[in-house]
């Protein structure tokens, strides 16, 4: 079935205004008419079967019938990531949804090799991979800031599960011991510099872990740690 994340608040018979991009999507390239049922979730209000109530040239309505699923959220890890070259940090941000990110911190470091990227297009490719991985909520994609003000201003309760290529510290599955807040940071293609590796070394929630013997672009850096975090305290366990 299609599902789609929307805005609107979910409850029987509510009636659904979908934006033209969606609408077009349902009508022009699904083929959906009057009566068809597709899934919606708000990330919010847990999955709702709805049926396709009206078919225009540019809008598209639904009517909620029922609740399907009930609301869930998955483990509270966000990725912090180095900005990259558009098309790579784009497979990140999707395949950061599909493993289960709740949010996505583009970071500027000493040896960044991009300044700027569009995070409306990220956001739209994080929904994206929401609707189709069937989780219920959708990961948020963060305006970039400087590492080091971000460090400056973290909550001291999450840990930082900080890959180091230096490759001198534990596999992740031995650094990471324990759930709760987490979240991982992923330098850039150059990687961190020696000023930038001894201040996360120095810091009392940094966790300095390895991802192996050979160095990973950062997109497979990426998808490594994700998998490895969720094996050992996430969700996945």
């Amino acid at each position: 079935m299609i599902r789609l994340f929307i805005p609107h608040d979910l409850s029987p018979g509510a009636s659904l205004d979908l934006d033209e991009g969606q609408s077009r999507y349902l009508a022009a390239v699904m083929r959906q008419a009057v009566g068809d049922e597709v899934a919606v979730f708000n990330g919010r209000d847990g999955e709702w079967r709805a049926t396709v109530a009206k078919v225009g040239k540019r809008a598209v309505s639904l009517t909620a019938l029922s609740r399907t699923r009930s609301q869930e959220t998955g483990p509270d890890l966000d990725l912090v990531i180095a900005l990259v070259k558009r098309a790579r940090l784009e497979t990140i941000v999707e395949k950061a949804a599909e493993l289960g990110a709740r949010r996505v911190q583009p970071v500027v470091t000493e040896r960044t090799n991009a300044d700027h990227t569009r995070v409306d297009r990220l956001q739209a490719i994080a929904v994206e991979a929401s609707e189709q991985t069937g989780r219920l909520d959708v990961p948020q994609v963060l305006e970039p800031v400087k590492l080091e003000k971000l460090l400056a201003k973290w909550d001291v309760s999450r840990q930082l599960l900080f890959c180091d290529e230096a490759g001198d510290a534990a596999p992740v599955l031995g650094a990471v011991k324990a759930a709760g807040p987490w979240a991982i940071l992923i330098g850039p293609e150059g990687g961190f510099s020696s000023k930038e590796r001894e201040t996360l070394r120095a810091l009392p929630y940094a966790v300095p872990a390895s991802l192996g013997p050979r160095i990973l672009r950062a997109d497979t850096a990426a998808i490594s740690a994700l998998t490895l975090w969720q094996a050992a305290v996430g969700d996945w366990t």
